[in-house]
């Protein structure tokens, strides 16, 4: 077992090559109001970038404020993001949420965690990173990427996405908060896959904890 001050190096050296690989920044979803990025970050649950990228445009062109999204049918939104998964049930939280930033806040999306969490289809997960993306408040989202990879790595033993997030929270600078989100990401697609890890070509493979077989 390694001790702390080794492992906390070697998240340091990991952290460093994650930002020359991936960057620290990255493009936000298509948006021109609040409500328009919350509804992006709804939409990319269980679905590529892309694919919530292409409907944007047409979706927003078609329902330009929250109002318009919350008086219509679920027939209109359903078939406005078709190409998206899990559209069905994404189309109903889009409604209600809309439905409660109208009633419920004014027709203004809530900063705070706690009235985010009060709208239809917001999770700590979608929370967390609408705060990031559009106020750059620090946070660590925890997707099943961020889970996957920060146990295997050792950065965190959590069992559940709160926990991870906590301890995340504490091993990394608050600086790597926002970002490690897209970076984890983008290295589990390509790397860290959930099925079969590709530790031999992983930058982070000589401060890992738990290479995979």
């Amino acid at each position: 077992m390694i001790t702390e001050e080794i492992n906390r190096e070697h998240i340091k050296k990991s952290l460093a090559k994650l930002d020359e690989i991936y960057g620290v920044t990255k493009e936000s979803f298509y948006h021109q109001q609040p409500w328009q990025l919350l509804a992006a970050i709804m939409l990319s649950a269980q679905s590529t970038d892309k694919q919530v990228e292409e409907v944007l445009p047409q979706l927003f062109n078609r329902f330009p404020n929250a109002e318009n999204m919350a008086e219509a049918s679920l027939d209109e939104i359903e078939d406005a993001i078709r190409s998206i998964g899990l559209y069905k049930n994404k189309a109903k939280n889009l409604k209600k949420c809309c439905q409660q930033i109208m009633e419920e806040f004014g027709g203004e999306v809530p900063e705070d965690m706690e009235g985010l969490l009060c709208l239809a289809g917001v999770g700590r997960k979608t929370a967390t990173l609408y705060r990031s993306d559009a106020y750059g408040i620090p946070g660590v989202t925890v997707d099943t990427h961020v889970f996957r990879i920060s146990r295997r790595l050792g950065w965190a033993t959590g069992k559940d996405p709160v926990q991870v997030e906590l301890e995340l929270q504490d091993v990394l600078e608050e600086e790597h908060w926002n970002r490690i989100n897209f970076q984890l990401i983008y290295h589990g697609r390509a790397v860290c896959t959930a099925r079969k890890a590709k530790c031999g070509e992983c930058v982070l493979e000589a401060w890992c904890e738990k290479k995979m077989d």
